[in-house]
C-alpha cells in the first residue's frame, strides 16, 4: 500500500504536464525504449540505496544507469568542492581497490563541468590508471564517452559528473542519456552526496588514527637520529604506498641537501657501483646543493611536487637509475618544516598499488612532514641534552680523577733537573724508550722538543711546554698498557723519524707539521680507559653516547682531552703561532689522532701504497696527509722494531690489558672475541698472525720510501721467526694446562726460545742472545696494541 502511494506521488511530480499531451521528443524516446519518468524503477533504486555505503551505492547507481541508457560501463566521478578534486570509487560494478584522486582543472571530465552541458570525449585523454580499470571491465574501450554534468540541488555549482561508456548510438541519445540522468539524481543526489561526505569523514578519521600512531612510533626514537631517519622512511613508504623513500636533511652551513640513504640505496653501495663504473671512490653520504634537480627545487620553493612520469620532467636526473638499475617512475616530494623554516626534504618513489601518486597521498605526505619536521628538531635538541649531560658526567669524573693540579714546584723541578739526559743512543733506531726512567721520561720529552728545535723555531716559552709536559702524562691513566710509557715510546719513535730520516730538512713534512706530529704523538692516547672502541659501543658509555655516531670513540676522546690540556692557563705551546698557523696546527693534530685508529689505517692503507709506488709527490697536500697517517701508525706500533727480549715485556702488558677486558666482558655476560679470552688466546699465533698482516707490510712501506728504515723490517720479521718459535713451547707447556698468559709471564720462556732460535740460526749463545735482544723486541708489544685497535673499530 505504502509503495503505490509513493508511486503515485512520484507520477504526479514527474509526469505532471506531460503525461497530458505526448510530446514529440517523447514519442522518439519511446521509440529507443528509453523512459526518463519511470516512478516505479527510480522507487525501486531508492528503496535498493537505503543503509548501504558510498561504494555500493555508485555500484547500483552505475548498474542502474548502465541499464537504462544501454551503456557499457557508466563511472560517477563526485567533485570535492573544498579540495578541488574528483574522486572515484567505482567503474562499472567493479569496486576499485584504491580510489582515484584527480585535480577537477586540465583534467578531460572538466570539460563537462566548465560548460555546464553533456560533451562527448575522447577515452584517450583519460587518465591511463583509470583506462587500465576500464580495460578490466570492458575490452576494447570504445573511443568516445560521454560525460554528463549533474548540479547541486543547492549550491551554484556541479556536483557530480556522470560517464557513460559506448552509450545507445541513436536519433537524440545524448539528449535522452543526459535527461534519464538529470532525472535520476533528481532523487538520488542527495543521498549519494551524503554517503560520499560520510564516506570521506570516515577516511580522514582514519588517516588521522594511522598518524597518530606513525606519530607514536617516531617519538619513541627521538635517542638517536639515525633510527629516527629510518622510521620516517618506513612510515612514509607505509602511508603512501610507495616503492622507495629517501630523506634529506638540510646542512645550514653548507645549504646542501644531505642523504646517507638514497632512493632506498645506502650511499656506500651507490658509490661502489659508481666506482665500479667511474673509478670513484665510496662515499658516507650524498649531497646535493639546494636548488639542484627535483629534491633541491623542493627545498627551495617549499612547495610539494608531484611527477606523474620522472623521466619527462626537466629536474629529473637519471644517473642514479642507470648506476643502481633501478626505475623510477613517479616521484612525490615534499618539504619538512620546523618553526624557523625547512629542515629537510623527503621524496617518495613508485606508487605500489597505482600508477602514480594522487591528491590524497598529496594530503598524507603534508600532514606527515608536519609530525617528521617536530620529531626531527625534538630528536636533535634531545642529542644535545644527551651530549650536555654525558660531558658533564665526564667533566665530574675527570675532575674527581684528576683532582691534584700539576704544581709550580714540579713545573721547576723538571726545567731544573740536573740530570745530563744522555742516555746512550738515545736518536738511533735500536734504542728502548722504555729503558728511560720513569720519573726522568718528561725530561727527555722536554730534551726531543729542544734537539728538534721546535722551542727557538716556535718560541715556546720553557715553563709552558713544561707544565704541557706533565699535565699531558698527569693525563694517562695506570692502564697495563695504554699509559704514559706508551705515550713516550711513540713519541720517541716520532723523534727519531724525524732526526734519522731527515724529514723536516728534506722536505717531508714542514716544521709546522713536524711540531704537530710530536705533540699528536705525546697525546694520541691520553685517558685511555683500557678497554677498545667496541666495548665503549657495546656498554653505551659517556664516551660512547659522545662520539659513537662519528666512530673512533676513543680517539675522539683522546683529541678532546688534548684541547682540553692545550686550553688550561699556562698549557699552550701553539700560543706564539699565527692565527693560520695555529688553525693549521690544531687541523693536524686532529687528523693525526684519529689516524691512530686501525680502522682509519686499513681504509688508507692501499692508498698508501700506491702513493709509494708511484713516487711520493712533496708538493701534494693530499699525499703529505696520507703520509703523516702512515708515520703516526708506525709510530703507534712501532713496539714491534725493537728487541724480541722487550717486546716480550710488552706483549705480558698487552695481553693483561686484553684479558681484563676479556673478563669484564665476561661478567657482563658476553663472550669477549678469542684474543680477549685469557681461556682461548693463543699468544703466539695472535703475534704471528699481527706482525704478517699489518706490521710488515706499514714498515715495508715505510722502507721502500726511506731505505734508511730497512733495518727495521729485518728486525721485525727476526721477531715474527721468534714468535714461531715460541709457539711450539707454549704448546708443550698448554698440554700441562698451563694457560697462554701464565706461559708469557715464564720467567724461563726467553732463554729457552731464543737458544731454540740459536740452534736454527746456527748461531753462537752471544750473537743470538744480541739477536734476541736486539732484533726482536717490539713486534709483540705493539703487535698487541694493533690487534687491539683493530678490534675496537670492528
Amino acid at each position: 500500500m505504502f509503495r503505490r502511494l509513493l508511486s503515485i506521488f512520484f507520477c504526479d511530480v514527474l509526469c505532471i504536464g506531460e503525461f497530458c499531451g505526448r510530446s514529440r521528443i517523447e514519442r522518439k524516446m519511446t521509440s529507443l525504449n528509453l523512459k526518463a519518468s519511470d516512478p516505479e524503477s527510480i522507487l525501486s533504486l531508492l528503496q535498493d540505496l537505503a543503509d548501504v555505503p558510498c561504494n555500493i551505492v555508485q555500484q547500483k547507481l552505475n548498474s542502474y544507469l548502465q541499464s537504462a541508457t544501454e551503456s557499457k560501463v557508466v563511472f560517477l566521478a563526485p567533485i570535492l568542492v573544498e579540495t578541488e578534486e574528483m574522486v572515484i570509487h567505482v567503474v562499472g560494478e567493479k569496486i576499485l581497490e584504491r580510489e582515484l584522486r584527480f585535480p577537477v582543472l586540465n583534467h578531460v571530465l572538466h570539460k563537462a563541468v566548465r560548460h555546464r552541458r553533456s560533451v562527448t570525449a575522447n577515452a584517450t585523454e583519460l587518465d591511463q590508471e583509470l583506462l587500465h580499470h576500464l580495460h578490466s571491465v570492458v575490452n576494447p574501450v570504445p573511443d568516445l564517452f560521454l560525460c554528463i554534468p549533474v548540479q547541486h540541488p543547492v549550491q551554484p555549482h556541479i556536483a557530480l559528473v556522470v560517464c557513460l561508456v559506448n552509450c545507445a548510438d541513436r536519433d537524440n541519445a545524448e539528449y535522452m542519456c543526459t535527461k534519464m540522468v538529470q532525472e535520476c539524481f533528481k532523487y538520488c543526489l542527495g543521498l549519494l552526496l551524503s554517503t560520499l561526505k560520510c564516506q570521506e569523514e570516515t577516511r580522514l578519521k582514519l588517516q588521522c588514527q594511522d598518524l597518530l600512531a606513525v606519530s607514536r612510533k617516531l617519538f619513541t626514537h627521538l635517542g638517536d637520529l639515525s633510527d629516527l631517519l629510518r622510521e620516517i622512511m618506513a612510515e612514509a613508504r607505509k602511508l603512501t604506498n610507495a616503492e622507495r623513500c629517501s630523506l634529506f636533511l638540510l646542512d645550514p652551513e653548507q645549504q646542501d641537501l644531505v642523504a646517507k640513504v638514497f632512493d632506498g640505496v645506502s650511499t656506500r653501495d651507490v658509490s661502489n657501483n659508481s666506482k665500479h663504473h667511474t673509478g670513484q671512490q665510496s662515499v658516507k653520504e650524498m649531497r646535493i646543493a639546494r636548488g639542484q634537480g627535483i629534491a633541491g627545487h623542493v627545498a627551495s620553493s617549499g612547495k610539494l611536487l608531484n611527477i606523474r612520469n620522472a623521466y619527462d620532467h626537466p629536474l629529473f636526473y637519471r644517473g642514479i637509475d642507470e648506476v643502481t638499475g633501478f626505475k623510477t617512475r613517479n616521484i612525490l616530494c615534499f618539504p619538512i618544516r620546523d618553526e624557523n623554516g625547512i629542515i629537510g626534504v623527503a621524496q617518495l618513489c613508485n606508487k605500489m598499488n597505482g600508477l602514480y601518486f594522487d591528491v590524497c597521498d598529496e594530503e598524507v605526505a603534508t600532514a606527515f612532514s608536519i609530525y617528521c619536521g617536530i620529531s626531527i628538531m625534538h630528536s636533535i635538541v634531545y642529542k644535545k641534552i644527551q651530549d650536555a649531560q654525558a660531558r658533564n658526567k665526564l667533566s665530574n669524573e675527570l675532575m674527581m680523577y684528576h683532582m691534584k693540579q700539576v704544581e709550580a714546584e714540579s713545573v721547576q723541578s723538571l726545567l731544573n733537573c740536573r740530570d745530563d739526559h744522555s742516555i746512550k743512543d738515545f736518536d738511533k733506531f735500536h734504542f728502548s724508550p722504555r729503558s728511560v726512567p720513569y720519573k726522568h721520561m718528561p725530561c727527555y720529552v722536554f730534551k726531543m722538543f729542544k734537539e728538534l728545535g721546535f722551542i727557538k723555531h716556535w718560541r715556546i716559552k720553557k715553563t709552558t711546554l713544561a707544565r704541557f709536559i706533565l699535565f699531558v702524562k698527569k693525563g694517562y691513566r695506570d692502564a697495563p698498557y695504554h699509559n704514559w710509557v706508551h705515550a713516550f715510546s711513540v713519541a720517541h719513535f716520532a723523534y727519531l723519524l724525524i732526526v734519522n730520516l731527515k724529514l723536516i730538512e728534506d722536505g717531508y713534512i714542514t716544521p709546522l707539521q713536524g711540531l704537530a706530529f710530536l705533540v699528536s704523538c705525546l697525546c694520541h692516547d691520553i685517558d685511555h680507559r683500557g678497554t677498545n672502541n667496541s666495548f665503549q659501543t657495546k656498554c653505551g658509555t659517556v664516551l660512547a653516547s659522545l662520539y659513537s655516531s662519528e666512530g673512533s670513540v676513543m680517539e675522539r676522546h683522546h683529541l678532546a682531552q688534548s684541547m682540553c690540556i692545550l686550553n688550561t692557563d699556562g698549557c699552550n705551546i701553539f700560543e706564539s703561532l699565527s692565527s693560520e698557523e695555529y688553525s693549521e696546527v690544531l687541523d693536524l693534530l686532529r687528523n693525526n689522532i684519529l689516524s691512530t685508529d686501525l680502522a682509519s689505517h686499513f681504509r688508507t692503507a692501499e692508498q698508501q701504497r700506491e702513493m709509494i709506488l708511484a713516487g711520493y709527490n712533496k708538493d701534494d697536500p693530499t699525499q703529505r696527509k696520507l703520509l703523516l697517517a702512515m708515520f703516526m701508525t708506525c709510530c703507534d706500533l712501532s713496539d714491534q722494531t725493537k728487541t724480541w727480549r722487550v717486546t716480550k715485556k710488552t706483549a705480558e702488558q698487552i695481553y693483561d690489558e686484553f684479558f681484563s677486558q676479556g673478563d669484564l666482558e665476561k661478567s657482563m655476560g658476553t663472550a669477549p672475541i678469542e684474543m680477549m679470552d685469557r681461556e682461548r688466546a693463543s699468544i703466539p699465533d695472535l703475534q704471528v698472525q699481527f706482525i704478517t698482516n699489518l706490521a710488515l707490510p706499514l714498515f715495508r712501506n715505510l722502507a721502500d720510501l726511506f731505505p734508511a728504515a730497512e733495518p727495521l723490517v729485518e728486525v721485525i720479521n727476526n721477531n715474527r721467526e721468534v714468535w714461531k718459535l715460541a709457539r711450539n713451547l707454549f704448546q708443550e707447556y698448554s698440554q700441562n694446562g698451563t694457560k697462554s698468559m701464565d706461559i708469557l709471564l715464564d720467567p724461563t720462556l726467553e732463554d729457552e726460545v731464543l737458544k731454540a732460535f740459536k740452534q736454527c740460526a746456527g748461531i753462537e749463545d752471544e750473537q743470538s742472545s744480541e739477536i734476541g735482544v736486539n732484533i726482536e723486541k717490539d713486534i709483540a708489544g705493539q703487535s698487541h696494541e694493533i690487534i687491539s685497535k683493530s678490534f675496537e673499530t670492528t
